[in-house]
């Protein structure tokens, strides 16, 4: 049987993966929120130890990796798939991202750090081994900048407005980082998202009462939300469906039936 000319026990297969990685994750986590090494003498024997199973945690990634496969669909050549398998290694580092984020308010310097290493690495591998490989590589670099330079402006207009940054450092990094996993016009639709989702989130929080107005809240979660939904979703048909709802076609069409 076959999905996206994939047969199912690849999907199956992925999803194993993606179940032993989630165990994976659920330890590092635990590590970052004790702000103690990943790794070091005698990790793997206090890894054997300490293992308590995520269950949560690798249902959440088997569905995500076989989703993601679904949607990027796997390729002959195996240069064509690196887009596929960049979201696999970040997907991971995202789950942090958000639990350290949502529970500390903190997104880890090294843990960005990581995940723009990784970005770099593979635009400028993508950039040589591709034969569209600089228009690539160009498309990557764009989607760090312009990254980095909506959030950074965001932060200090909010900074000017309401007297305190509208987010923190680690989320205008962030995005810079992901900028090299999606590009310039996917990386401005996850901002779109994140802030659209964001406002939503905040607005229930409010007036639940669960946050008050001058409580912080973290802006890391939302990103990793929009991403993840940027990993499953390909580009050109969420590109669409954001435009839609934003230039009120949706509206128009309403009030014509």
């Amino acid at each position: 049987m076959y999905f996206n000319d994939i047969h199912i026990l690849i999907y199956l297969l992925v999803g194993l993966i993606g179940c032993v990685i989630g165990e994976i994750v659920g330890l590092v986590n635990e590590r970052f929120m004790n702000n103690e090494k990943i790794f070091e003498t005698g990790s793997l024997k206090r890894f054997k130890r300490e293992f308590v199973p995520h269950y949560r945690l690798m249902i959440l990634m088997f569905v995500l990796y076989v989703g993601i496969l679904y949607s990027c669909g796997l390729e002959k050549n195996w240069h064509s798939n690196i887009e596929l398998v960049s979201y696999y290694i970040l997907l991971p580092l995202l789950i942090c991202v958000f639990r350290l984020d949502l529970k500390k308010q903190i997104i880890p310097n090294r843990l960005v750090l990581t995940i723009f290493e990784i970005g770099l690495g593979i635009t400028f591998f993508e950039g040589i081994v591709s034969p569209t490989g600089v228009t690539f590589a160009l498309n990557r670099l764009e989607g760090m900048f312009c990254g980095a330079i909506v959030f950074l402006v965001i932060t200090l207009l909010g900074g000017l407005v309401v007297g305190k940054e509208a987010m923190g450092l680690g989320d205008v990094k962030l995005m810079a980082s992901l900028g090299l996993f999606f590009g310039m016009r996917n990386i401005l639709t996850i901002s779109v998202i994140a802030f659209l989702i964001g406002a939503i989130v905040s607005l229930y929080l409010l007036i639940t009462k669960i946050k008050k107005p001058d409580e912080y809240i973290s802006f890391g979660p939302f990103i990793v939300i929009a991403s993840t939904i940027a990993m499953l979703i390909p580009e050109d048909v969420l590109f669409k469906m954001v435009y839609f709802l934003f230039s009120g076609q949706w509206f128009i069409k309403f009030f014509r039936k």
